[in-house]
């Protein structure tokens, strides 16, 4: 029985080897504040799902997030939680490690490459999708660790899409995605826009709101 509010993507659930979640907005906490203050009011929410979901103790590598296309490499075991300044996706094929980012309308882009194995975690907003992050972190999967797209599943996470924001990203990062030779590509569907009931939205609720998290890591 889950306790806080979180989803799971069904094209990743069926994997035998990594797990994952996607949380919701979470109830009863005051959230209209800038980023800072409002990921200090969803920090323990956050560490009860990170726990309950049978992450245990791994380690939480976090993205500080630019909007940028800095991919952060772990290709070592690492044992404490770490901060990636200055960037916006990370990639790893270490087993027991978490991988972190937050998300309020950007979308989160989870990445796996079951038979290396390897993941990455991807944040593209409109920005990072101009820049093209996630065909960057799907190289470097290739360069670094001989993940081939063919045996990739990237899952999109919920993410403000049209009518309400001008620009749909989504249907670009799938372009790219496929452009580099992926063809399971996943995307939930959802805006998060539309849902502020279930969602945080920075569009919908004029920048100050919460952020939902999303988590990856390799069992």
């Amino acid at each position: 029985m889950q306790l806080l509010p979180v989803e799971h993507f069904a094209a990743l659930a069926r994997l035998p080897n990594c797990r994952h979640v996607f949380t919701r907005r979470i109830a009863g906490i005051d959230v209209s504040h800038n980023k800072a203050k409002a990921l200090a009011r969803l920090e323990r929410a956050h560490w009860q799902i990170r726990h309950a979901s049978g992450f245990g103790d791994w380690p939480l590598l976090i993205a500080e997030q630019v909007h940028g296309d800095k991919i952060a490499i772990v290709d070592e075991p690492i044992e404490s939680d770490r901060h990636f300044t200055a960037c916006d996706a990370l990639i790893t094929n270490q087993r027991g490690v978490l991988l972190g980012i937050h998300v309020a309308d950007c979308c989160a882009v989870y990445i796996v490459d079951p038979k290396t194995p390897t993941i990455g975690l991807v944040h593209s907003g409109r920005k990072g999708t101009e820049i093209a992050i996630v065909a960057k972190a799907i190289e470097q999967m290739k360069k670094r660790f001989g993940s081939t797209p063919p045996d990739m599943i990237v899952q999109l996470s919920p993410c403000i899409r049209p009518p309400h924001y001008e620009t749909d990203f989504a249907a670009e990062i799938i372009r790219q995605c496929r452009s580099k030779g992926v063809s399971q590509i996943h995307d939930s569907g959802l805006c998060t826009a539309c849902d502020v009931d279930r969602y945080y939205s920075y569009r919908a609720e004029k920048g100050k709101t919460g952020r939902m998290l999303a988590l990856l890591g390799l069992t």
